[in-house]
Formats: C-alpha cells, structure tokens, sequence
C-alpha cells in the first residue's frame, strides 16, 4: 500500500505543470515532432526562462513577412510602371569624335601589330581570314579559309606589293591561326591583281598612317554617330564615315597599282612607283562603320570593298606576336648594327678562305615573278672562278635550261639530256651553248655575286649585321651589304665559310643560293657557239 502511493516516477513530469491554453504549446510548429534541426530542444517547453527566446523568433517571423510583403509590392509598383529607353538618335560626328576617328590610323601604327579576324562576301562566296597584321612593317600573315576561298586556302603572307601564297587545297574549311614560324617551302609569288584577297589586304594596310589626319580630311557632314556598343570588353562608340583620304602622304610601302607579270627569263621591271593620292581611299566602296573605343583604338569595322563586296573585319589587339616572314621576303626580322672586330675579320677573310675551300654544290631557289620560281641545283668553283647549274621551273620542266659561267661570260643551253628536277649533266656538252646577255635576270646577278665573293673582299664600313641565324646546322651571322648587284646577304659561319647568299630581285624578293663547300667537278670552258 504504501508502494502504491508513490508518485509514479516513469509518468511524464511536466504533464501537470503545463497551462491549459499555453500558445508555445497550440501553436508550436509541426515539424518539431519529427526531430528536425530547427525544432527547439524539449526542456524550452519545461523552463519558463526559454519562452522568450520562443517569442523572439515569432516575431523575427512577422518582421520577415511583412518584409517580403513590402518587396513584393515594390517590385509590382516597378514592373507595372518600368519602360525601356528610348535608343539615342543618330547625330552628326561631335569634334571629340571625329578628333577620334582621324586618331584612328596613328594609333594602329603605334600599336604596331594586332590579330585580326576578316570575313569577305557572304553565303556560299564567304572567305574567312584568321591572322595578324603588322602596320609596322606593312607585313600580313593570314590563314584563309571558308567555302569561296578557292585557290587562296591556305597560308598567305602579305605586303602592300607582294603576296605570297602557300597553297593547301586539303586543308579544313576553317581557318585557324597560322604557325608563328612559316614552313620554309611551299611558298610561291601570286599575281596579286588576279586574287580576290588583294583588295581586303589594302585595306589592312590603309588602316595605319605616320601621321594623323590633317583638318578637313573628314568633309563636313560625312562622319556620324550612330550609338554605342561594347567590343574587346569595352564600351566603344559606332562612327560611321568614309576612309580618310591620305594616301599622298604614306611612303612608298603604301597600296598601290600593282606592277604588272614579269615573265622570265628576261628582264624584270622595278618596283611599283609610289601610290596614287587616292589609293587609301579606294580600300573601301562609301563609308563604312567603325567601332572605336575611348583611346582611338579600332575593334571592328564593317564596310564594303569595291565592287560592293562585303567586308567585316575584327581587330584581337591583346594577340600581338612578333611576325615571321617567309624566306622570300627575308626571314625573322633582327636588329641592325655594325660589325663587331671578329665579324669583320671573318668578311674580309672571306675571298682567301672560300679559294682555299676549292668550291661548294649550290642549290637555288628565286622567286624573281608572280607564278615563277626558278629552282636550280649545279656547282660553284672559286678556283675556276666557273658555275654550273640547270635552273627552271618545277612546274615547268620543260623550261629548264643550263647555265653556265665563266670569265668569258653568261652562257646557256636547253636542258634536253636531263629535262627533270636534278644537277646538271656531267660532263657538260660542247654545244648548243648560246651567248646570254648578262644580268638579263636576277639569277644571273645572284651567281656573279657568289663568283664575286671568293675573288674581292667586302668593305667593312659599308656593311652591318641584321641578325644572327642558323643554317645547316650551324650559327651564322647574316651580314647586309649594299653591291653592284644590289642588296646582298652574307650568311657567314664562325669558321668564317659561305653557307648562303641571298641577292633582293627586282621584284621585292630575296632570292637564295645555299652553298655546301667541298670537292666540286672538273667545270670544262664551254666551246664558242659558230659564227
């Protein structure tokens, strides 16, 4: 009986403690009862000091809702009253804006270099360009691509004069930036009035100027302002107005009227005189849209070429490497200076050490006119003071001829015992030799000048360095040297032999012999064609 008394220990404690109405209690949140993270622990509804903390988290709970509540009907108030602005309308060039454009050009040419992107035509006539420009150098080197390139796919390397193609007809139809350095074969002169390219690299190069504009070159009312954009992530302003019209002032690297085919052999003409006043301004067909931003810099200019060609082009100016030109246009640029006391030496102990060697095999390569690249292979002898060669056309084999030269004179004769790519005969025939004219052509100025080497030094002060290179396998110094043949280039080796000798054609060109020194074949006198 008195067990029976006992409060029963196991009954729950707080059974008669809690209110009868208590709101913690009515009110509490279902989730509580499944243990979640956010139920308060169970001794909050036994001690009394836990209520307020119950209290001011029903409040934080009224205060959010009337918060949510008040946004709510704000962004309501701003949807319903909300309207787009109106675009600002087009205007006439302001003379901040039009300062800007003449900037343009003088800013390219500061710049220096720039990738570029370039889109000529449109369907299934697009031709899509991926490359650089340099406006320093006045040099482009594209990969050119899309479904109307036609026989321009492939690698181009480009100046306001020439236009060298290296021809890929497998390559995908998407062009891809090209390889820093240039594959070393393969290139090949184009005519650059027949390539629908031309007209998109002039304006490449007309895009740069020394100088900038002069006041007025923007006829008043031409020039205006269309609205504003963002391009290379910056805000930029869209201008629209012609090219300015200051070809006059550019030198002679500007654009111009290209020379005419040369054929060869024979002779060449000089190089394409100055251009005309208005060849800048020919680049483009009317005016044309430019993006420009704050600095005078150019993003991307929309236009047509003449013809009513569409043209879009897309400057990269962060993607700016230092440009490689092909070898026909004369190799890795360098820095220019004068000869240290070792290299000098090494040049005018050229002669002596050259006739000691005997002679050297020479092979040649001269890109002396559009679609024309004689190649050559044959011997040199400084103690015979003779060469031999056969030289022609691959693509042409049966214009390929032998030549021969002696103290006596340029000889030549057609190659009919050995019509294909390889030396001359040995030994060489004793007839069907006819007289040719001397410096007729540049291969003709390029083995006098090789002849010339190994009888007379070169004179130090009118020489300098243009870079160090390698050839063969060997360190060179390339040494420029202004001869009677023209411009020539030494390749000297430290144990001071010729391993190469390029000679700048008429063309624009550099045209090389590569010398391996050693044992040549007796090179007999040719007989005197009858009378």
């Amino acid at each position: 009986m008195e067990n029976s008394s006992r409060p029963n220990r196991t009954a729950d404690p707080t059974a008669d403690r809690t209110a009868p109405n208590d709101p913690v209690a009515d009110h509490a949140d279902p989730t509580t009862r499944f243990g979640e993270i956010d139920a308060p622990p169970a001794d909050t509804l036994v001690n009394p000091a836990h209520r307020p903390a119950a209290g001011r988290r029903r409040t934080l709970r009224v205060a959010l809702g009337v918060a949510a509540v008040a946004s709510a009907a704000g962004l309501a108030a701003v949807l319903l009253t909300w309207a787009p602005a109106e675009p600002e309308p087009s205007r006439p060039l302001s003379d901040a804006e039009a300062q800007r454009l003449a900037a343009v050009r003088v800013t390219n040419q500061r710049d220096v270099r720039s990738g570029l992107r370039l889109t000529l035509g449109d369907a299934g006539g697009r031709i899509d360009v991926v490359g650089w420009i340099d406006w320093s150098r006045s040099l482009a080197y594209v990969d050119v691509g899309g479904p109307g390139a036609g026989a321009d796919r492939g690698l181009v390397q480009a100046t306001p004069r020439l236009l060298l193609a290296r021809p890929d007809p497998a390559a995908v139809p998407a062009p891809a930036p090209p390889p820093l350095v240039p594959p070393a074969d393969g290139w090949r002169v184009r005519d650059p009035s027949t390539r629908a390219l031309r007209p998109a690299l002039d304006l490449l190069f007309a895009l740069a100027a020394p100088r900038p504009e002069p006041a007025g070159a923007l006829p008043p009312g031409e020039g205006r302002w269309l609205g504003r954009a963002e391009a290379g992530g910056q805000p930029v302003d869209v201008l629209q107005a012609p090219l300015p019209d200051t070809a006059g002032r550019r030198d002679a690297a500007g654009p111009g009227t290209a020379a005419p085919a040369p054929t060869w052999p024979g002779p060449l003409p000089s190089l394409p005189a100055a251009p005309t006043p208005s060849a800048a301004a020919r680049a483009l067909d009317g005016p044309a849209r430019w993006w420009v931003d704050r600095d005078a810099r150019l993003h991307r200019l929309e236009g047509r070429l003449p013809g009513g060609v569409p043209v879009s082009l897309e400057l990269h100016r962060t993607n700016r490497p230092t440009l490689w030109p092909a070898a026909a246009l004369g190799g890795r640029p360098g820095l220019p200076r004068a000869l240290t006391g070792p290299e000098e030496d090494r040049l005018a102990r050229l002669p002596a050490r050259l006739r000691a060697e005997g002679g050297a095999a020479v092979t040649l390569t001269a890109p002396v006119a559009p679609g024309v690249t004689p190649r050559g292979t044959g011997w040199v002898s400084w103690t015979a003071r003779a060469a031999y060669l056969a030289v022609g056309d691959p693509d042409a084999p049966d214009g390929r001829t032998l030549r021969r030269y002696d103290p006596a004179g340029v000889w030549a004769a057609s190659n009919t015992r050995n019509p294909v790519a390889g030396p001359p005969p040995l030994p060489p025939p004793r007839d069907a030799w006819q007289r040719h004219p001397p410096g007729a052509d540049d291969v003709d100025a390029l083995l006098a000048a090789a002849l010339q080497a190994g009888e007379a030094a070169v004179p130090p002060t009118s020489a300098s360095r243009i870079r160090g290179d390698r050839v063969a396998d060997r360190t060179v110094d390339v040494v420029e040297v202004a001869a009677r043949q023209g411009l020539l280039r030494y390749w000297i080796d430290r144990d001071g032999l010729l391993r190469r000798l390029e000679l700048r054609t008429r063309l624009g060109t550099y045209a090389q012999l590569d010398l391996v020194p050693g044992p040549t074949p007796a090179l007999p006198p040719v007989a005197a064609p009858a009378r």
